[in-house]
């Protein structure tokens, strides 16, 4: 195993490469776990160089087994499983330690609120019980029969995208009408008010510390699509796999993993890696589309919640969900039928008009047509695409917080 390393010297740089972009991953999470050692090590040459030497000998190690494997299709493998799912799972662990932090330094009052806010979401049991149980219904997904006649992936791929947008949906929903509703019901909020935080502080704090938990739990059920979406067609030999957004991504990003580590065993490993972020990637649009969703859903709850007891709360919101997903049709259905030459359908045409115009338009956060379709869809103008929507989705968001201020300032918390 060891002659290897002798034999290509460049092998060992291959390993330390891999050994020290997984180190600098965790940097962020062990200076949370222990703030004071972490300067200490920082400040200490003996410690460092303990460091550099485990890095070293993690290096030696990585080098010596992808040098036993060579260019076999096991270590890639081993690239896409578990070097570049280790490593994406420790990326998400630094970004949702570094968001509340970016966000308190960025606007200390209210970031602060969101700091309260994202930490109790994480807290909760309902937070985690949610999670588990969309895991579980993504996995459930990849095992039960379609009958779609080859389709069964697609099928399986798009309810792997709602059930993240409705866990998500379900969480924001949930935590926005109870936190911020017994907040103001139990004078919590009045003692907040008494510190030099505003209403406008307490408020978009309060969302945004909501939102960034729901995010959080939309990109841990992404990280675990990502397997569920490879093992489905290993499961289901006969489903036709045609996936062609994952496959533009490999194209882009797997050559620049491959360049970035020497040797044709490091390039095997790397391109692993790379492919488990192409996966990455793509599907990251399809998470973004639904987040979108989310987004409006939550500043909707936050805004209602300000006036209107919980559950009152939570039956409006179920109520503009499926408004905002029927309303379109319902247009489409009367202009088709000719508008009001049937008895009534004047009247619920003009409703539906009325709601497409009020109600968010859902509809266009639906990932279904992206994935169930015959022609191929571009991954970059997809991009865009959800870029725009997403756009339109933080202008919703704006209006409904606008909205949920107004309330808030003529609420009289004493």
């Amino acid at each position: 195993m060891f002659d290897s390393l002798f034999s290509d010297p460049m092998l060992l740089v291959a390993g330390v490469i891999l050994a020290a972009v997984q180190f600098a991953a965790a940097l962020p999470w062990l200076w949370a776990i222990d703030p004071k050692g972490f300067e200490r090590v920082t400040r200490s040459g003996s410690a460092l160089a303990v460091v550099g030497g485990g890095v070293l000998a993690a290096g030696v190690a990585i080098a010596a087994y992808i040098g036993y494997k060579g260019e076999s299709v096991n270590l890639q493998w081993n690239g896409q499983y578990v070097y570049g799912a280790a490593l994406h799972l420790q990326l998400l662990i630094d970004l949702f330690l570094l968001m509340p932090v970016v966000l308190v330094a960025v606007w200390p009052k209210g970031g602060a609120v969101a700091l309260a806010a994202y930490r109790e979401g994480w807290r909760q049991p309902m937070f985690w019980l949610i999670t588990v149980f969309a895991i579980g219904l993504t996995w459930f997904s990849v095992i039960i029969p379609y009958f779609t006649f080859g389709d069964d992936y697609k099928m399986m791929k798009q309810i792997g995208f709602d059930v993240i947008m409705m866990a998500a949906s379900l969480f924001g929903v949930l935590a926005a009408s109870m936190s911020i509703s017994e907040e103001i019901e139990g004078r919590t909020a009045v003692t907040l008010m008494s510190k030099p935080v505003n209403r406008r502080q307490f408020l978009v704090g309060k969302f945004l510390g909501i939102l960034m938990a729901c995010l959080a739990m939309s990109l841990v059920i992404g990280w675990n699509l990502n397997f569920a979406l490879r093992v489905m067609p290993e499961f289901d030999k006969i489903t036709e796999v045609n996936d062609p957004m994952p496959e533009q991504a490999d194209k882009a990003i797997v050559p620049s993993f491959e360049a970035a580590v020497p040797t044709p065993a490091g390039h095997a490993i790397a391109r692993g890696t790379g492919r488990w972020f192409s996966d990455t990637f793509a599907h990251s649009l399809g998470i973004l589309l639904g987040f979108g969703q989310v987004m409006i859903l939550v500043a909707i709850a936050s805004a209602l919640a300000t006036r209107i007891p919980f559950v009152v709360n939570l039956v409006l919101c179920l109520v503009i969900y499926f408004l905002g997903h029927l309303a379109p049709v319902v247009v489409r259905i009367t202009e088709t039928a000719g508008g009001g030459s049937a008895p009534g359908m004047g009247l619920i045409g003009f409703l539906g008009k009325l709601f497409d115009v009020l109600l968010p338009a859902l509809e266009f956060f639906n990932m279904g047509p992206a994935i169930i379709r015959e022609s191929p869809l571009d991954l970059w103008q997809f991009g865009w695409y959800v870029l725009t929507v997403f756009g339109y989705a933080v202008l919703y968001t704006a209006i409904a917080l606008l909205v949920g201020l107004l309330l808030f300032e003529d609420r009289d918390l004493a």
